[in-house]
């Protein structure tokens, strides 16, 4: 089956009470739209049209600067249209909001000479499953339908549409909230506002009157036309209430995130991630953890975050867009950002992994320790107490307590490289650019300022001097004062 994708997405959002467009707004690290992007590009369709009303720059802006799998958008068209290269996303423009007849209207141009199925979704109903339309989209084949309807069975009716079915069960129209009777609004059988329709039906659209109560042209009038025409109509009653939740209030986008999180929580139990506490914790939609690890409460794991198997993540960790390899142990209070952790190694407890970082295999970077653009080499230690900026470091290396890598001179930032089998005593500085050859010593307090020679020790102390009786004379001199002041006062 051909398949093409609408995306409403011009609704103003109200009841938000917010600057940001509604369907911008983010649930599990994903804005609302590029949670229903992803799941149609998952049908793979040849083209997407996403219909975006008053905020359309905005919008669009946004969708720009998303990652993959949404790719970036490139400039061009006629008309508010912007079209990727390659994945055949545009967007149109409903310059007056005239209703979802209207808005389906405006995507019309965009889809001539495409012959095949286009679904039609809306983008506030982020938590839509691929499952759910590819087999929503099996039926409409299978019954050689020209419109269908995906419907649901709804506990509280609210403001959606009412299904209402003939004697033989086919779908005959859809009656709004607002202009159902009394016995059509007991129906619980409701639209969920997602469409396949044949292109060759596309024409209907045009037949839409308008709604003179509301001043709109509701999209659900396609039905009755297409039946009075004779033409096949189905509605498919499948997916739970939940998947069709559409957002319009903080309220309901609080619930959408709360379905999501248990979605997301209840996937990876399900692949053997053990979660301490479910209800504290956040995880990202494009986040991936691999089987055996343990997550703890308070843990945000953000982004296109990897977490390897077998690893422990423990209590008030925040991860961003970073890899976790196997057994990785990451302690609590560490924030770590677009870097690699390798296989076995440890990070924290107050640890801060900057982007741009590498943690080699089996390395320990502990407590109060601060990593940047740096690569620290397997079996390396970083213990506590250390500032590790713009350096290389090689394997086995022990890096004192205290030790800063003083990369910036208020102009530029340097590079420290440190060889493998260093020790490096506590209190040490080492003022970039440097470099520290194979197992060379740093004596503890040092200042290098200049290359140190393979197996060398580097010292840079002031010699050590004792000046005998110093603490007795102290003592006299102190105590002499108070007497003084005490004469000065009778």
């Amino acid at each position: 089956m051909k398949v093409a994708g609408v995306i409403l997405a011009a609704g103003i959002g109200k009841r938000m009470n917010s600057y940001l467009p509604k369907v911008l707004h983010k649930l599990s690290g994903r804005m609302m739209l590029q949670h229903v992007l992803n799941t149609l590009y998952k049908l793979k369709p040849q083209k997407v049209v996403v219909v975006v009303g008053k905020y359309f720059k905005e919008i669009k802006e946004s969708i720009i600067q998303t990652n993959p799998p949404i790719p970036p958008l490139l400039k061009g068209g006629k008309g508010g249209l912007l079209r990727t290269q390659n994945s055949g996303l545009i967007f149109a423009q409903q310059k007056e909001a005239k209703g979802t007849g209207d808005a389906l209207l405006r995507a019309l141009p965009y889809l001539r000479g495409f012959k095949g199925t286009v679904v039609v979704v809306n983008g506030d109903t982020p938590l839509i499953t691929r499952e759910t339309l590819k087999k929503f989209l099996r039926f409409h084949e299978e019954k050689n339908d020209v419109i269908s309807v995906l419907s649901f069975m709804s506990q509280e009716t609210g403001s959606y549409g009412r299904i209402m079915r003939g004697k033989t069960g086919y779908i005959t129209s859809i009656v709004e909230e607002m202009d159902a009777t009394y016995l059509q609004k007991n129906i619980r059988e409701v639209n969920s506002g997602v469409y396949a329709i044949d292109s060759d039906a596309f024409h209907l659209l045009k037949e839409i009157k308008l709604n003179e109560s509301k001043g709109e042209y509701y999209l659900t009038d396609i039905i009755r036309i297409a039946r009075n025409k004779g033409l096949k109509t189905g509605a498919y009653c499948i997916g739970s209430e939940a998947e069709f939740i559409g957002v319009n209030t903080r309220e309901e986008l609080e619930k959408a995130r709360r379905l999501m999180k248990d979605r997301i929580i209840r996937r990876w139990t399900d692949r053997g991630v053990s979660f301490v506490d479910t209800t504290l914790v956040f995880i990202s939609s494009d986040v991936k953890i691999g089987r055996d690890t343990i997550v703890y409460p308070n843990v945000h794991l953000e982004g296109n975050t990897k977490v390897g198997r077998g690893c422990t993540i423990y209590p008030n960790v925040r991860i961003q867009n970073s890899i976790i390899g196997d057994g990785a142990i990451i302690r609590d209070s560490t924030l770590i950002e677009d870097s690699v952790v390798k296989n076995r190694a440890s990070v924290g407890p107050f640890a801060h992994i900057r982007p741009g970082s590498e943690i080699g295999t089996g390395a320990k970077i502990g407590n109060f320790v601060e990593v940047k653009k740096s690569v620290i080499g397997s079996g390396t230690k970083a213990s506590h107490l250390t500032y590790l900026g713009d350096a290389k470091i090689g394997k086995d290396v022990n890096i004192g307590a205290g030790t800063i890598t003083c990369n910036y001179d208020g102009y530029k930032k340097h590079i420290t490289t440190i060889g493998d089998n260093v020790f490096i005593g506590s209190d040490s500085q080492l003022i970039a650019p440097v470099r520290i050859g194979k197992g060379a010593y740093i004596g503890a307090g040092s200042t290098i300022t200049k290359n140190v020679p393979s197996k060398a020790l580097a010292l840079s102390r002031i010699e050590q001097r004792h000046l005998k009786g110093w603490a007795l004379k102290r003592k006299s001199k102190v105590k002499s004062s108070k007497l003084k002041a005490k004469g000065a006062k009778s």
